[in-house]
């Protein structure tokens, strides 16, 4: 009941926030007209770069269990996305990627999804770190406007970050280990053969999984840079760069359901940029233009892809 309250009062607050923008009429007219300019269209080709590097990095995740193409690849994050859109923060992932995995190894290929999870969860949480610590200590006049952020707030935040990054950052270059160590426990035995896959990763594997999240990171961080500047919100790219960061972080740690996901992201994102731009409309328009491209399309064409493999077998 929580959820479906939370939404319609982050609606609402979004709308107020509108309606109270003074220049309305100008700012729709560059929202509409914003589909003529070049960054928004390559932002939009960037989708395919963006879930391109994904299934290049399912491929890798995959190479214990089976080879899969590149082509086969694509189609498994893309049937993900699909199901992540009912799921809380994504986790229901697998349960499209794996339809695309021999069945003998479908249970063990959960394992890899939530590898994969975790490289681009620590990329997204040491990023957004580093923005904090620049934001708060190293950007000159742009650190008296963020300051505004109660201390308490900004300084929790920041702790619990580095706590954060810290853990995850052993806990995946050492995954075996951790493994090896969680094992001695005898009520998790049992369940840790279906991960014991993961002890096969090398420690160099786990770097190019983790560069890979990294690169994804740079490509949906410079869509969204453009579609803030395609939507009229002036704010520098660099001072943008840290503000998404900081953005990415949030998002990552909030208890979000995919299909609602959009007004808590039109919220964080209007929260940090209006510290530095006005145009409440181009930041919620930029905010709902990535949401589509980067989820909802990806949702869409993974529905499709699954209806596809159920039809398939009910004609075999």
């Amino acid at each position: 009941m929580l959820g479906p309250v939370l939404f319609v009062l982050l609606c609402f607050s979004l709308y107020k926030q509108i309606s109270r923008q003074t220049d309305l009429e100008i700012r729709f007219e560059q929202i509409k007209y914003s589909w003529q300019r070049i960054g928004f269209w390559i932002a939009v080709l960037l989708f395919f770069v963006n879930w391109g590097i994904e299934a290049w990095k399912w491929r890798i995740q995959l190479l214990p269990l089976e080879k899969i193409s590149f082509i086969t690849a694509f189609k498994s994050v893309m049937a993900g996305c699909s199901i992540t859109m009912l799921t809380p923060n994504r986790i229901g992932e697998f349960g499209g990627r794996i339809l695309y995995v021999q069945e003998k190894n479908r249970l063990r290929a959960i394992t890899l999804t939530i590898l994969g999870s975790i490289s681009q969860f620590l990329v997204t949480v040491l990023i957004g770190t580093i923005g904090l610590i620049v934001m708060k200590y190293f950007s000159g006049k742009d650190s008296e406007a963020f300051k505004v952020i109660p201390g308490f707030l900004s300084n929790t935040l920041l702790i619990t970050s580095l706590i954060v990054t810290a853990f995850t950052f052993m806990a995946y270059l050492q995954i075996g280990w951790l493994i090896h160590l969680l094992d001695r426990v005898k009520f998790l035995s049992k369940a840790l053969k279906y991960v014991r896959l993961l002890e096969q990763f090398s420690k160099k594997q786990l770097l190019r999984i983790l560069s890979l999240s990294l690169l994804r990171y740079m490509v949906f961080i410079l869509q969204y840079m453009l579609l803030l500047d395609v939507m009229g919100v002036e704010i520098s790219y660099q001072l943008s760069f840290w503000l998404l960061s900081i953005f990415y972080l949030l998002m990552a740690v909030a208890p979000t359901i995919g299909f609602a996901e959009l007004p808590v992201r039109a919220t964080a994102s209007v929260e940090l940029f209006k510290l530095f731009s006005q145009n409440i409309v181009g930041i919620q328009a930029a905010a709902l233009a990535i949401f589509i491209i980067n989820l909802v399309i990806p949702a869409i064409i993974g529905s499709i892809l699954i209806i596809g493999i159920k039809i398939t077998k009910e004609d075999e």
